[in-house]
């Protein structure tokens, strides 16, 4: 079985919000440069899935990530997790994209390396959220996608996927080959192993650039978008106090009744 897993190195979600800052000018968000990038927590999670595919049925994991001047020792990471190979699609014409740009280089970047089984992607991811690549992928490459899952089973040509709803789970049998978006109820991502890291050490990845895929600049970077950011800007958030008091405990209560149906809270 051949698995591909789709991975992005983002900023690190835990970092303080004090540290972004917004180019109004350019729209753009200015990264803190003092905290390092980590690999999305979501991508972790299909990486996760294809390695407990890998130890039930066997096979190859190719991790695959897009970006530009992407940093090898946050990056390769997959690689000391239990992944074969790295593949890293590394171009400034990747810089600005959007959802159905990425989709398409990640599209065509599947194609290259040709063999597939199941194409594996993080139901969203930790700075983004829009969770649209996954099935973005699956649109181009004309495949059935099945997005949240949280358990993977294969069984021949078919594969059965239980998939988070809001009211439980639901199970959705397809046949292979198959896009599936991974969600956290599939298992916490393992450690990397001390033999893991070591062998990541030594192994280079994969590097394509966008001449490598014939990727024009139509069909990524600003050119490439279908969508067009109109505003960005960080949220404020404002609080305020009110203090509603009387000359007894009653009456405090009351005034404060009267004020919340004055706000149309009750």
């Amino acid at each position: 079985m051949n698995i591909i897993v789709c991975i992005k190195q983002v900023v690190d979600p835990e970092a303080p919000p004090a540290h972004f800052k917004v180019d109004t000018t350019t729209n753009r968000l200015i990264l803190p440069t003092d905290i390092p990038p980590v690999i999305d927590p979501y991508s972790e999670y299909a990486l996760e899935a294809a390695l407990q595919l890998r130890d039930k049925y066997a096979g190859k994991i190719t991790a695959i990530s897009l970006g530009n001047n992407l940093q090898k020792e946050v990056i390769k990471k997959p690689l000391s997790m239990g992944a074969d190979e790295l593949v890293l699609v590394e171009d400034e014409l990747f810089t600005s994209n959007d959802s159905w740009s990425i989709a398409k280089v990640l599209a065509t970047t599947i194609i290259k390396i040709g063999a597939y089984d199941v194409i594996l992607c993080g139901r969203q991811s930790a700075d983004r959220d829009a969770g649209q690549i996954g099935s973005g992928i699956a649109e181009i490459l004309k495949l059935p996608v099945i997005t949240v899952a949280r358990k993977i089973d294969i069984d021949g040509t078919k594969v059965l996927v239980e998939r988070v709803t809001d009211d439980g789970y639901e199970t959705i049998e397809t046949t292979l080959p198959t896009v599936i978006t991974v969600s956290n109820e599939i298992g916490e991502p393992r450690y990397p192993t001390i033999r893991g890291i070591m062998a990541a050490k030594k192994k280079e990845p994969t590097i394509w650039k966008s001449v490598d895929l014939d990727i024009e600049s139509s069909q990524s970077g600003i050119d490439g978008c279908r969508s067009h950011l109109v505003k960005l800007l960080k949220p404020v958030y404002e609080g305020k106090c009110e203090f509603v008091d009387g000359e007894i405990p009653e009456d405090a209560a009351s005034n404060l009744s009267k004020r919340l149906r004055q706000e149309k809270v009750l």
